[in-house]
């Protein structure tokens, strides 16, 4: 890195070469990041931690752009409050 933009061109070959590496289907940077995003959070890292990596001005854009795993979140913390309280 030397603090300057990213070539678009060589940033993508990179990200396909990656795939290739790794075996796996073709697809879009941005489904990677997605599925990054959503895998950080479903494994119970905090929404602000998330929204740094992404970039994210506001943790309300994290959360509303991946509102689809916070029921699963939310039931995880309750069954951790109900162990605490209750054993």
């Amino acid at each position: 890195m030397n603090g300057r933009p990213l070539d678009k061109r060589s940033d993508w070959e990179g990200w396909k070469a990656l795939l290739t590496r790794a075996g796996v289907r073709e697809v879009r940077l941005h489904d990677g990041r997605h599925t990054a995003a959503t895998l950080l959070l479903s494994e119970g890292v905090h929404p602000r931690v998330v929204m740094e990596l992404l970039g994210h001005a506001q943790m309300r854009t994290t959360t509303d752009t991946y509102s689809h795993v916070m029921p699963a979140l939310a039931k995880e913390a309750a069954a951790k409050m109900g162990t605490a309280l209750w054993g």
